[in-house]
């Protein structure tokens, strides 16, 4: 449509401009992960900048798993390059985060809760092996992120409830997202761990209660992401 030519023009923030000069300064630079990148003074500094616009760039690139701020005020990459994912996705996945939260909180909750009370010695032994894959990740300094996906389908599994499984399905690739999300958290893979074993240990002993409580405590933890304290259009 003709109107839509003259549609209001998107400006470019300022701490997405910051992002594109630190990716060239990874890359000419040939830094790899492990490397220290300039502080947030430094930055601010060198580009002529607020450090408020930086400390943005930074939460962008914290949010995304790219590099980690050291106690001091210095960064590490985690990878070789800092290829972000666009910012306006990243928007879209910070307004639709809380909804899929929300979901997996009533759903898996009662998944839990049905769980503790039919699930079967086969069913114990599927969410013992998904805890020890997981186990193996991290020890391996991964995230973990397929043995929690395995112990969550084991869950879902031991509840035999097709329909609650089927709600589950559909909303797979938000939970997804999320999971990568939570445990890209410092900190977060040991700690999920541990709330599997409790969600794990209240199934065993048939305790309906407990196992839904364990459950509703982990997905609030899995709430607890950088991305959702990130404000992209806060001015600097």
């Amino acid at each position: 449509m003709v109107e839509d030519a003259l549609r209001p023009m998107n400006r470019q923030r300022l701490y997405e401009q910051v992002l594109e000069r630190l990716r060239a300064y990874v890359e000419e630079g040939g830094l790899k992960a492990g490397d220290r990148l300039p502080t947030e003074r430094e930055l601010a500094q060198r580009l002529g900048i607020s450090r408020a616009s930086v400390k943005q760039a930074i939460v962008v690139l914290e949010v995304q798993g790219l590099v980690e701020v050291r106690q001091g005020g210095g960064m590490c990459l985690l990878r070789d390059s800092l290829d972000t994912e666009p910012v306006e996705r990243l928007v879209e996945r910070r307004r639709r985060l809380p909804d899929v939260l929300d979901a997996r909180e009533a759903l898996e909750t009662k998944l839990a809760e049905l769980a503790a009370e039919r699930r079967t010695d086969d069913d114990l032994i599927a969410l013992q092996q998904a805890l020890h894959w997981m186990e193996d990740e991290i020890e391996s300094d991964r995230h973990g992120v397929e043995g929690d996906r395995r112990f969550h389908a084991a869950v879902t599994a031991a509840a035999h409830s097709p329909l609650l499984a089927e709600f589950m399905r559909s909303i797979a690739d938000q939970i997804a997202e999320s999971r990568e999300e939570s445990l890209r958290q410092p900190g977060r893979p040991r700690r999920s761990l541990a709330q599997h074993q409790r969600i794990l240990d209240a199934i065993a002993e048939r305790r309906p209660k407990a196992a839904a409580a364990a459950m509703r405590r982990h997905v609030r933890t899995v709430a607890q992401v950088r991305l959702l304290n990130w404000n992209p259009d806060e001015a600097p």
